[in-house]
């Protein structure tokens, strides 16, 4: 575990392809209060790798935002779209180690090969946490010099983690990572970690060179990062985050994974289900303090345990 005289250093990190909702806000004052009270820092992330999506318009968006809840980075933002090379090296290490392959797959062949696998089998098919099928096809399906010579003729394709693989080289210690209990600032506890109940992720694709699994381990460790406040829905991804902290020689920071801010129906806000932006409730007149209320937070009062 990391030792407790380690700097408190988290960070906020939102993608900038739309405005931010409550569920942002609720994430953004978990981690800056936690840095205020620990007298430690809070740094933000522009995770902006869908250079299609993003746009410079939604990170001034983010940033006028957390000027009106009052939150100021300790620095600059870290933008992912500058910093590519960072996730190639990480990368070419894997591939060096023999840990990740090109698959050609589209998301029809997966999903076709999914519906005749449980069709024959009469049952589901193993999915993973979030509920995805994992990736019926293995890797020794294909040898890899047909891959690297189809990569090479341009196919379509995505660089996958072979987790089998990757757990053999991860080596036989226990893979956990450190939970602090209650609020962001508490004492830790091991959480085990279990990677392979993921399949083979994706790590990177031919049009883009990372993933979120990738990029969020390379950024914390560059950017210092020593406590990861981030919301439940995270919880389980912690497990391959761990395993390619242990493979590229990264050290795994405290993690705290926070309650979810839901909507009537009870699913989680998002972008994508057009949550109310924080801009719309400003515009009609809301505060900050209105705000903090409707996420459950006292004025000037620590965040809420779980």
């Amino acid at each position: 575990m990391p030792e407790p005289s380690l700097p408190f250093i988290c960070r906020f990190a939102p993608s900038p392809n739309g405005r931010l909702h409550l569920g942002h806000a609720f994430s953004a004052l978990v981690n800056a209060e936690a840095a205020a009270r620990t007298g430690g820092a809070f740094l933000l992330r522009m995770e902006d790798i869908d250079t299609t999506r993003c746009r410079p318009e939604f990170e001034q968006g983010i940033l006028d935002d957390l000027a009106w809840l009052g939150i100021v980075p300790a620095a600059a933002p870290r933008r992912q779209s500058e910093h590519f090379a960072d996730y190639a090296a990480a990368l070419d290490r894997l591939e060096g180690m023999g840990l990740i392959y090109p698959a050609f797959e589209s998301r029809s062949d997966i999903a076709r090969a999914v519906i005749e696998s449980e069709a024959k089998l009469g049952r589901p098919a193993p999915r993973d946490p979030d509920g995805a099928p994992l990736f019926p096809f293995p890797r020794s399906a294909l040898a890899d010099g047909a891959r690297a010579k189809r990569k090479a003729e341009g196919e379509p394709y995505v660089l996958r983690l072979d987790m089998a693989a990757a757990l053999e080289a991860a080596g036989a210690g226990p893979l956990f990572w450190p939970e602090a209990e209650g609020m962001p600032e508490g004492p830790a506890v091991a959480i085990p970690a279990d990677p392979a109940q993921w399949g083979d992720v994706v790590l990177a694709r031919r049009d883009v060179p990372t993933s979120y699994h990738l990029s969020v381990v390379v950024d914390d460790a560059l950017q210092g990062i020593t406590r990861v406040i981030r919301g439940m829905d995270l919880y389980h991804a912690t497990s391959v985050h761990v395993l390619l902290q242990r493979l590229l020689g990264l050290a795994t920071p405290v993690y705290h994974h926070h309650r979810l801010i839901l909507d009537a129906s009870g699913h989680k806000l998002s972008k994508s289900n057009s949550a109310t932006s924080l801009l719309a409730l400003r515009n009609c007149g809301a505060t900050p303090v209105d705000v903090r209320a409707r996420l459950g937070l006292d004025a000037g009062q620590p965040t809420p345990r779980m």
